[in-house]
């Protein structure tokens, strides 16, 4: 049965204390990492996952997926909407670290959808949004939320990305792979993902 809007607000909640910070795995050790994107057509998801190496950004795997969806896009409950589709397309994918087009603790309630989904399928998972949806980002880049640090604005390109942690990784970690792994404004297993989600969307009638 889907989650009513009150009931989860109270999810974020009761999770956002949950979520782990710092990282899990040594930075040497990360590799593979994994971007994942969906995009809409009528009422049908089209996602798709890409696994990149970090080293060389050779294209390792690459699943996608189209579902039917009956959530509605609801501001700062971008959970409901995406979970799903983005669950499809993670299982059997072998990657160190997750990157999700969407924020993290930088979020109302310190817990958004790259929270969400890491925590569910227990993996270093990274927010990374085109815009932001709260806080106040300062000179150095950091950006302020109820007077902590919840996020960065990644600037590699004419536009910034604002990155936040998700799950089981620290936010100076999320900030050097992000930057690691960008070309251009975003990272390259997101775009990948973006790219090829469109596609679907646009050629699936």
């Amino acid at each position: 049965m889907p989650l009513t809007i009150d009931d989860a607000i109270k999810l974020q909640k009761k999770l956002a204390g949950k979520v782990i910070k710092h990282d899990v795995i040594n930075y040497d050790k990360i590799r593979y990492i994994c971007g994942v994107d969906v995009s809409y057509r009528d009422d049908r998801a089209f996602t798709c996952a890409v696994v990149i190496d970090k080293h060389n950004f050779d294209l390792i795997d690459s699943i996608s997926s189209i579902i039917k969806i009956q959530t509605p896009y609801i501001p700062s409950l971008f959970f409901l909407r995406e979970s799903e589709p983005i669950f499809s397309v993670l299982k059997g994918l072998r990657y160190d670290v997750l990157m999700v087009d969407g924020h993290g603790i930088l979020h109302p309630r310190q817990f958004g959808l790259a929270c969400y989904i890491g925590m569910k399928v227990n993996k270093p998972t990274i927010g990374v949004a085109k815009s932001i949806l709260c806080g106040n980002v300062r000179k150095n880049g950091s950006i302020l939320l109820n007077g902590k640090i919840a996020g960065y604005a990644v600037k590699t390109d004419a536009k910034p990305v604002y990155v936040s942690i998700g799950y089981k990784i620290s936010l100076r970690t999320a900030v050097k792979l992000v930057r690691e792994v960008t070309k251009c404004r975003i990272p390259e297993p997101l775009r990948l993902a973006d790219i090829n989600s469109r596609k679907m969307a646009k050629h699936n009638v």
